[in-house]
């Protein structure tokens, strides 16, 4: 249905290493980078999510919005919540059984360094 996302970071380095370190445990990887943005998918693939420098333009979407991604297992949902919280992010759901959504919904769920709500999935 989609073929790709892009949000607007501040500090693109310090977003990209974000990035970097939460989607890896997810088996997502940096596809591109320059100067004004980097993309992440799966490895050798296109990207996904495209991250692009607008410093002082960032206005993360309120209530409602989030981004969920994929996990290959509960591990790597646990692997992600970990990462994001290492590298500065903000909890906002620990990992674990979601059951009024399934009896199988395993996510957990973050605020990354610009405040866009992240969710790590495995159903």
């Amino acid at each position: 249905m989609l073929g790709h996302l892009s949000f607007g970071v501040e500090d693109l380095g310090r977003a990209v290493q974000f990035y970097d370190r939460i989607l890896a445990p997810l088996g997502f990887v940096r596809v591109w980078s320059n100067e004004r943005g980097a993309g992440f998918g799966p490895k050798g693939g296109g990207d996904k999510l495209a991250l692009f420098a607008r410093p002082g333009q960032v206005i993360p979407p309120g209530p409602g919005f989030h981004l969920a991604f994929d996990a290959p297992s509960r591990a790597a949902v646990d692997a992600f919540h970990a990462a994001a919280m290492a590298a500065g992010g903000r909890d906002a759901g620990a990992p674990g059984l979601r059951p009024h959504y399934s009896a199988t919904y395993y996510a957990a769920f973050v605020i990354d360094l610009d405040g866009y709500k992240l969710e790590a999935v495995h159903q």
